[in-house]
């Protein structure tokens, strides 16, 4: 099985760079449509829908640029630190157009970048448990340099997403990695980088992602 600390730069890099792209050809492809409508249409009906869908498309697309700005970006130089308060923000925006809601309990503080990354990559991964829609119930605890971060992922039929368990570890199946296994690959580096350790198990009906300090879990 292979390690994912194996994985080449370039490869990485395409790997998040596809994975952006994914997150934001939709709404970007829904406002060249609504300005194909615009330039077509003489109708006042169809012209009002043509707006609002280009209005609505570009609030979405903004907010997913905005989060994985926070997310995959540099965030500021090495050893710069995130305000948590901002990072709620830009997850609020960017859930609005996702069909679970987010519950958010945390301390406005600032906290070192990788550790911020790898909540908002918990984030993202968390959608994926619960594809139906539901509620991600997001909770940070502790000292911003040693916190402690918990998703609680309720839905239909929520459940692990394929191979994340062992991907969070740093375990990477036999295949090779796509854009959709990128996610948690990216997690597990940063939770390392962070000297955090990321898991996911399910309690009861719910799917819990969880990062603690590596010192607790020895």
């Amino acid at each position: 099985m292979a390690d994912a600390a194996d994985i080449a730069a370039l490869d990485l890099a395409a790997l998040l760079a596809s994975r952006v792209c994914h997150d934001i050809i939709s709404p970007v492809g829904a406002i060249t449509n609504g300005l194909e409508v615009l330039e077509e249409e003489t109708g006042e009906e169809m012209r009002s829908f043509a707006m609002d869908l280009i209005k609505k498309s570009a609030r979405q697309a903004s907010a997913k640029l905005q989060f994985a700005r926070l997310a995959f970006g540099a965030a500021g130089s090495a050893g710069a630190e995130i305000d948590l308060g901002d990072a709620e923000a830009v997850t609020r925006n960017f859930m609005s157009g996702e069909k679970a809601n987010i519950e958010w309990t945390a301390v406005r503080v600032l906290m070192p970048k990788n550790k911020v990354k790898l909540l908002l990559n918990l984030v993202l991964i968390a959608t994926h448990a619960i594809p139906r829609g539901g509620t991600i119930r997001v909770t940070v605890e502790g000292a911003p340099t040693a916190p402690t971060f918990r998703l609680a992922c309720t839905g239909t039929n929520a459940r692990i997403p394929p191979n994340v368990d062992q991907i969070l570890d740093g375990r990477l199946p036999e295949q090779a990695p796509d854009a959709h296994m990128i996610q948690p690959i990216y997690a597990g580096l940063l939770a390392r980088a962070a000297a955090m350790r990321a898991t996911v198990a399910k309690e009861g009906d719910d799917v819990v992602f969880t990062a603690v300090p590596q010192d607790i879990v020895g």
